[in-house]
C-alpha cells in the first residue's frame, strides 16, 4: 500500500473521556502489526478536518464540551464530505450523540447534532448509569461479544434509519449494564446506509483495546481485505490469541448477528 492509512483523532482535547483518544492508537498499533503503514492525524480545536481521511475517532466528553465540539464540527465541511462518503467513524459517548440527529442536556438546552446517526438523547433522569456492560453484537462482521465501562446519563432513542450495534445480555447471567437507556437492552447504533460504517456505542475502555474485532472491522472498511496480524514477541500466548481477534467466514457473521436481531 502506497499510500499510510490515516486515522483522524477529533478534538481529543474536548472528547477524551476515559482514554477514548486510545482507540485511535489502537487502530494504528493493529494496522503496524500487519505491515501496513498508517498514522494518527490529531485535529486539534482550531485545525481543520480533512476530509480525505481513512477512518475517524470522536471520543467522550462532559455536557459543556460536548456542546462545544458539536458547535466546532457541526459546520466542519470536512467531515461533512468525510461522513457523506461513508468514512468509517467511531463516536463513543458524546460522539454518538454528536452525530446523532440532536441531543438534550441536563438544563435543558435541546442542541442539533450532525445528522450522521438517525438517534436522539434525552436526559434519563434517576441515576447515572456506569459500569461494566457485556453485549452481543447485533453488527454483521461481529461476533464475539462486545464488553466496556459506560458513564453516562442519557437515553438515546433509535429513528428509523440506525440499527442498534449490540443487545446487552440477559440480566440473569449477571450483570450487563444499560446500553442506551430505553429499557430494551440495546446498546449503541449504527448507521443503516450501506453497511453502516457510522458506529456509536456508550463503552469506553478504550473501546478497541477491549474489542479488537470490532477495530478490525472498521479497518477492513477502511483498507479492504487485512492480512493476519503478527502480534510482536513477548506478549503472553493469551492475551496474543485475544489480540489476533479471530473471525468466522463472512456469511456466518450475517446469520449470526440475524438470528441474535430476532432473539
Amino acid at each position: 500500500m502506497s499510500e499510510p492509512i490515516t486515522i483522524v483523532l477529533l478534538l481529543p482535547q474536548v472528547l477524551g473521556t476515559y482514554g477514548d483518544a486510545g482507540n485511535a492508537a489502537v487502530l494504528a498499533t493493529r494496522l503496524r502489526w500487519r505491515g501496513i503503514p498508517g498514522h494518527v492525524l490529531t485535529v486539534g480545536w482550531t485545525d481543520a478536518v480533512p476530509s480525505g481521511g481513512d477512518v475517524y475517532v470522536l471520543g467522550g466528553g462532559e455536557d459543556a464540551a460536548q456542546v462545544l465540539a458539536c458547535e466546532r464540527l457541526r459546520d466542519s465541511i470536512g467531515l461533512r464530505r468525510a461522513l457523506d462518503r461513508g468514512a468509517p467513524t467511531l463516536a463513543v459517548c458524546a460522539g454518538l450523540q454528536i452525530l446523532g440527529t440532536a441531543f438534550t442536556v441536563a438544563d435543558g438546552t435541546r442542541v442539533a447534532g450532525l445528522g450522521a446517526l438517525d438517534v436522539e438523547t434525552r436526559p434519563g433522569g434517576g441515576p447515572r448509569r456506569i459500569g461494566d456492560v457485556v453485549a452481543d453484537p447485533l453488527l454483521a462482521g461481529l461476533d464475539a461479544p462486545l464488553e466496556g465501562f459506560e458513564n453516562h446519563g442519557g437515553i438515546t432513542e433509535l429513528g428509523a434509519d440506525a440499527a442498534p450495534l449490540a443487545r446487552l445480555r440477559d440480566p440473569a447471567r449477571g450483570p450487563v449494564g444499560a446500553g442506551n437507556g430505553t429499557g430494551d437492552r440495546l446498546e449503541g447504533a449504527v448507521s443503516d446506509r450501506g453497511r453502516g460504517n457510522v458506529v456509536g456505542t456508550y463503552l469506553h475502555g478504550p473501546v478497541l483495546a477491549r474489542n479488537p474485532a470490532l477495530a478490525d472491522l472498521l479497518l477492513t472498511r477502511a483498507v479492504g481485505e487485512l492480512p493476519p496480524l503478527e502480534v510482536p514477541d513477548g506478549i503472553p500466548a493469551t492475551t496474543a490469541a485475544r489480540l489476533r481477534a479471530p473471525r468466522r467466514p463472512e456469511h456466518e457473521l450475517r446469520t449470526g448477528a440475524r438470528r441474535r436481531a430476532g432473539a
